[in-house]
C-alpha cells in the first residue's frame, strides 16, 4: 500500500495509515524502519484517539528516537522540517545494523516522481492564459457594382479557431462605393490578422468581391 507524505495531513490519509497500521508495530513489520522516519516526520501531531493506531505507532517512534538522540529528535521536525541538532557532549553508543537509520537518504523514486508532479502543477498554475485582441478593419470592394450583402456573408463565412465577428456597418468612400467596417475578436495565439488576410480574405472565395483590406484599429484586450 502506497502511502504519500501529502495524504497524511488529511483526515482521509490519516484513516488509510491508521487502516495500515492495524496489527503492525511499525510501517515495515515489528522494527523501525527509515520509512518509519519519514512518515513520523510528515505526520504534524499525535492525532490521538480518533487514529488509535496512528497514535500508537507515534508515540512508539518518539520514544525511540528520544532514546537515541536524547534532548532532540535529530533530522526529525513537523512538517518534514530537520529540526536544529545540539552539539553531542558524548559519542552516542554504537547502533547495531537494523538501527542504523539513513535519515537524509536518497529520494525514493516515489518521492521523486511527487517532486516532479508539484513542480509540474506550479509551473500550470502560472502559465497565463492566451490573451485576445480587438480589431476594426476595412474591408473594401471592387467597385460600385459589388454585392455587398454577399461581401459581408462571404467574409463572416470564415472560420477559425480563436476567430469571432463582431459589429458591421457600410461606410461611404466615394464615387457611390462603399466599404465594409467590421470588428472581429481574436485569440492572439491562435489567429494572425495578417494571415487572415493574405490567405482568406483576398483568395477564393472572397477575392470575388474583397478588393483590399486595412486593419483601422488593434487594441489588446
Amino acid at each position: 500500500m502506497a502511502i504519500t507524505f501529502s495524504d497524511l495531513h488529511t483526515e482521509s490519509g490519516l484513516k488509510s495509515l491508521d487502516d495500515f497500521l492495524s496489527g503492525k508495530s511499525y510501517i515495515s513489520g515489528d522494527k523501525l524502519t527509515k520509512d518509519d522516519i519519514k512518515v513520523y516526520a510528515a505526520v504534524l501531531k499525535n492525532p490521538g484517539d480518533s487514529f488509535p493506531n496512528v497514535s500508537q505507532w507515534y508515540n512508539c517512534v518518539s520514544s525511540h528516537l528520544a532514546a537515541s538522540f536524547p534532548g532532540n529528535a535529530v533530522g526529525v521536525g513537523l512538517g518534514g522540517k530537520a529540526a536544529a541538532a545540539e552539539s553531542p557532549k558524548a559519542e552516542a553508543p554504537a547502533a547495531d545494523d537494523d538501527d542504523d537509520l539513513d535519515l537524509f537518504g536518497d529520494e525514493t523514486e516515489e518521492e521523486k516522481k511527487a517532486a516532479d508532479e508539484r513542480e509540474a502543477a506550479k509551473k500550470s498554475a502560472k502559465k497565463k492564459e492566451s490573451g485576445k485582441s480587438s480589431v476594426l478593419m476595412d474591408i473594401k470592394p471592387w467597385d460600385d457594382e459589388t454585392d455587398m450583402k454577399k461581401l459581408e456573408e462571404a467574409v463572416r463565412a470564415i472560420e477559425m479557431p480563436g476567430l469571432l465577428w463582431g459589429a458591421s456597418k457600410l461606410a461611404p468612400v466615394g464615387y457611390g462605393i462603399k466599404k465594409l467596417q467590421i470588428m472581429l475578436t481574436i485569440v492572439d495565439d491562435l489567429v494572425s490578422v495578417d494571415t487572415l488576410i493574405e490567405e482568406q480574405l483576398t483568395v477564393e472565395p472572397c477575392n470575388e468581391y474583397v478588393q483590399s483590406c486595412d486593419i483601422v484599429a488593434f487594441n489588446k484586450i
